[in-house]
């Protein structure tokens, strides 16, 4: 029986790391938490918010997701976009989910992130 998902993973391009944690970190207000030590070897890292994990991990052939995505939960979408914004990051806004505000950004090596806040 599934009890929920532990984390998502995105590719990234090795190398990428560094602007990886300026988003993830000081854009969106990630943690980064450690990778165990034999996975801290192939490079990428990893971050937390309350029970969140999105993890990078580095792929040799990378292309970023266009259409997959991971949909992440927020409070204040108004305020969160404007953190974005202010910050240098994209905002695409998108109305076509009935009960929710919903935007897109895509982090620092193209992949797509959806933020939505439920309006019921």
């Amino acid at each position: 029986m599934i009890e929920g998902v532990d984390h998502v993973q995105l590719a990234a391009p090795a190398g990428s790391e560094d602007a990886l944690r300026a988003y993830y970190g000081d854009v969106l207000g990630m943690t980064e938490i450690p990778k165990p030590p034999t996975l801290a070897a192939r490079g990428g890292c990893w971050f937390r918010t309350g029970q969140v994990q999105l993890h990078l991990g580095v792929e040799a052939d990378f292309r970023p997701a266009r259409k997959a995505h991971p949909g992440l939960r927020v409070t204040g979408i108004d305020a969160f976009a404007a953190r974005l914004e202010t910050r240098g990051a994209p905002v695409t806004w998108d109305d076509s989910l009935p009960g929710h505000r919903r935007f897109y950004s895509d982090d620092p090596v193209g992949n797509r992130l959806e933020f939505l806040e439920s309006m019921m």
